[in-house]
């Protein structure tokens, strides 16, 4: 994954296992925090990737940036140690080392999360698991030994037994179980997650026009300095760095997938990290990207790894059933064709 962001172009990389993302985010303007800027910018390290955080200002709410990142950072904090599989007592590790059948109790923020990500795991018939860890480790797509061979089917057929959000128990009041050994990652929705709490808390400071992105995934508000509305190119799904599409994206939440940047081959079969939990294998289909607008960026995040592992068809029928917007770019011979649904297509400038 990369992000741009800023006139200067400043590139962000993210080492996550579940999905790739390529967004540039178009703007006219350096970071900066003095006081007869039209913008005010502050930058900083979570989930194992960056995040850059604008918003114009405004000095008659007197919000010192040094204040507001402490407060970012505080928040980003708070949900690392509830949702990190990197942090060994973090909540999300202390549930995946729980006894099978045994009830936990969990923070509210945790089990929203979880929750949403169950709701999409049902709507999209488990093409969206947050479960399926042990099948992106067995794969070597995950972070412990990389793998240049496909497993076995037999080991295949075992693993599986360890994923599917139907395991999962959601009880209510914070209360949850696993009724087989799952291993839960929500490294699909929880940097989407963060930005929106990133995005409520400037709201909260009363402002009213900014652009948070985290690991580039983002959310807009407002306009920028010179009144006209945030833009992202969408990245080609090729091994150079090429603009697919330049979208207006005011007021709305992004996310974007991708396969074709983590992959291995062999004996000339390309593997994807993205796995289809039917078949407990990488998907097959032509699907490259997927970029998806909704109003808040944890759904944007979690749809966008929905949508890749769905494929173009399934997935443009369940965007247009459920209202969602999207672009949809696929393998076409030697190059690439797009599907767009109407909603997004209006916001696409060139």
């Amino acid at each position: 994954m990369c992000c741009y962001v800023t006139g200067t172009l400043k590139r962000t990389v993210k080492r996550l296992a579940v999905f790739q993302l390529a967004v540039f985010v178009l703007t006219s303007f350096s970071f900066s925090a003095l006081a007869n800027n039209p913008i005010v910018a502050i930058e900083g390290r979570t989930m194992g990737t960056t995040y850059h955080i604008k918003w114009l200002n405004n000095p008659s709410l007197g919000l010192e940036p040094s204040h507001m990142k402490d407060l970012i950072d505080s928040k980003l904090g708070d949900i690392n140690q509830a949702m990190s599989t990197y942090i060994k007592d973090s909540e999300l590790s202390l549930f995946n080392q729980s006894a099978i059948g045994s009830e936990q109790k969990v923070s509210s923020e945790l089990y929203d999360v979880i929750a949403l990500a169950q709701r999409i795991s049902a709507d999209s018939k488990g093409a969206y698991d947050i479960s399926v860890g042990p099948l992106i480790n067995l794969w070597g797509f995950g972070p412990y030994k990389k793998v240049i061979k496909a497993p076995s089917e037999q080991r295949i057929k075992e693993v599986r037994q360890r994923v599917g959000f139907q395991h999962l128990e959601l009880l209510g009041h914070g209360r949850m179980k696993k009724h087989v050994d799952l291993s839960l990652d929500l490294s699909s929705i929880a940097k989407g997650y963060a930005v929106d709490q990133i995005a409520n808390i400037l709201s909260e400071q009363g402002l009213t026009a900014f652009l948070v992105e985290i690991g580039g995934e983002l959310v807009t508000r407002g306009l920028k300095a010179d009144n006209k509305p945030w833009k992202i190119a969408v990245e080609s799904p090729t091994s150079k760095r090429q603009i697919q599409r330049i979208v207006r994206v005011d007021d709305i939440a992004v996310a974007t997938s991708g396969d074709y940047r983590n992959y291995f081959e062999e004996k000339g079969v390309r593997y994807s990290h993205i796995i289809d939990t039917i078949t407990g294998k990488p998907i097959t289909h032509r699907l490259a990207s997927v970029t998806v607008l909704a109003d808040n960026c944890a759904l944007a995040d979690a749809l966008a790894t929905a949508f890749l592992a769905m494929g173009t068809e399934k997935a443009f029928q369940y965007a247009i059933d459920n209202g969602i917007d999207a672009l949809f770019i696929s393998k076409a011979g030697n190059g690439f064709e797009e599907k767009v649904t109407a909603g997004f297509a209006k916001r696409i400038l060139q």
